[in-house]
């Protein structure tokens, strides 16, 4: 039996975000998917410098989307820089919401 993939399509512009088997490399957790170098498909994310702290991951960073051919999404990712060492699979990964207005996931 093969693992089932993902891919993360940011729908305004079409362009593909990430691409891959679920699990390390796509990893979900709690409605969210942490997406390692190997499945990131683009060089879209923009650091936008704004801080944010989460109780129990800590320390991360927004971050914005610019495609190639459109029109930037504004604080549609972040990454952990000063994350928890119990949660491995978030440290120095964008993330990105499985739900949000611009971007399409697709489990096949």
């Amino acid at each position: 039996m093969s693992k089932k993939k993902i891919r993360i399509t940011h729908q305004p512009s079409g362009e593909l975000i990430a691409e891959g088997e679920k699990g390390w490399g796509l990893f979900p957790f709690e409605g969210n998917f942490y997406i390692s170098r190997k499945n990131l498909k683009t060089d879209g994310f923009r650091f936008s410098g704004i801080p944010g702290l989460c109780p129990y991951k800590f320390l991360y960073f927004w971050y914005h989307f610019k495609p190639r051919n459109g029109e930037k999404s504004s604080m549609i990712a972040w990454k952990y820089w000063l994350p928890n060492p119990i949660f491995p699979f978030i440290a120095f990964r964008i993330a990105v919401p499985a739900r949000h207005p611009h971007l399409v996931v697709v489990e096949y």
